[in-house]
């Protein structure tokens, strides 16, 4: 495949107006960073997105579950061409591009592979630690393909004595709060799939059901049990925030503002009083607006 310079900005610009369609909340942040650094997060969201479409996508709904799991193969196979340099499509070009310029380890992609594996058959999750392991594979791995892009402040790095710090486990715990974020956003989109992911052991520990659930009832213990679902999120963005300040300068703003905005969507929830089986919980333009010199002027600080 020819893959000129003009051919390879094309593939990005592609990758770009994607992620500005589709993730408008991480869109923004990514435009805070140095241009080299948000062409290869457009391209990471763009591979991210595509293995998604396997399994949650119109076309995958009207799939067979053995044709699911030939595509989740045919997927991994293509992933691995590319990490040894065989490329095929626009898309396999700015991944290898990004490999090339941002060196990493195929196993987080070859993760969430596995994570969209688990969606073939898996419809419930008895216990947190069940989920976890998913927010891990579909989401907590976005943490560890994006952290060499980021990128490390060189006062850590510099000197001869410098050791460098792991930032694996903030970036992995800012990628759970961010999937257990969509998982309280997409409740009524994931019922209509029949898939329920808030864990059933807590949902019985608050008087709710399953039934209740699939039919979108709202009570007193739905509320309960969404507030309690909501502070664990709020949980796993505060663990995340501890790793940012190793990040490089050009790369603490956009990642404040990524989390502080994703964050606000679980305050959006709690506005639309945990209704979130008729609406749609977003964070407003005006809100954004605030969030954005609030970010840096944390993310100046160590």
């Amino acid at each position: 495949m020819k893959n000129s310079i003009s051919h390879l900005n094309n593939a990005y610009e592609m990758c770009r107006k994607e992620t500005q369609k589709w993730a408008k909340t991480f869109y923004l942040g990514t435009l805070l960073l140095p241009y080299q650094k948000r062409r290869a997060i457009w391209a990471i969201y763009v591979w991210c997105r595509r293995t998604d479409e396997l399994m949650d996508s119109e076309e995958a709904l009207n799939k067979s579950q053995v044709e699911l799991s030939d595509n989740l193969d045919k997927w991994e196979e293509n992933t691995r061409n590319v990490f040894g340099g065989q490329i095929k499509t626009d898309l396999d070009a700015v991944l290898a591009d990004t490999i090339e310029n941002f060196p990493q380890s195929i196993t987080p992609y070859l993760d969430m592979i596995e994570g969209q594996r688990m969606d073939l058959n898996k419809f419930r999750y008895k216990t947190f630690e069940e989920l976890k392991l998913y927010c891990y594979r579909v989401a907590g791995t976005v943490g560890l393909m994006t952290q060499n892009v980021m990128g490390l402040d060189t006062a850590y790095t510099s000197a001869p004595w410098s050791e460098k710090p792991d930032t694996s486990e903030a970036a992995v715990a800012l990628g759970i709060a961010n999937q257990l974020t969509n998982i309280l956003r997409d409740v009524g989109e994931d019922r209509q799939r029949g898939r329920i992911y808030l864990p059933l052991d807590e949902i019985l520990k608050f008087g709710y059901s399953e039934e209740e659930l699939l039919r979108g009832e709202i009570n007193t213990q739905w509320k309960r049990l969404m507030a309690f679902q909501l502070n664990r999120a709020r949980t796993w963005f505060q663990l995340s925030e501890d790793g940012i300040k190793w990040l490089s300068e050009d790369a603490r703003w956009p990642v404040w503002t990524s989390l502080r905005l994703y964050r606000g969507i679980l305050d959006a929830i709690e506005q639309l009083d945990y209704d979130v089986f008729n609406n749609r919980a977003y964070v407003k333009n005006s809100i954004k607006a605030i969030e954005l010199p609030i970010s840096f002027l944390i993310s100046r600080v160590k």
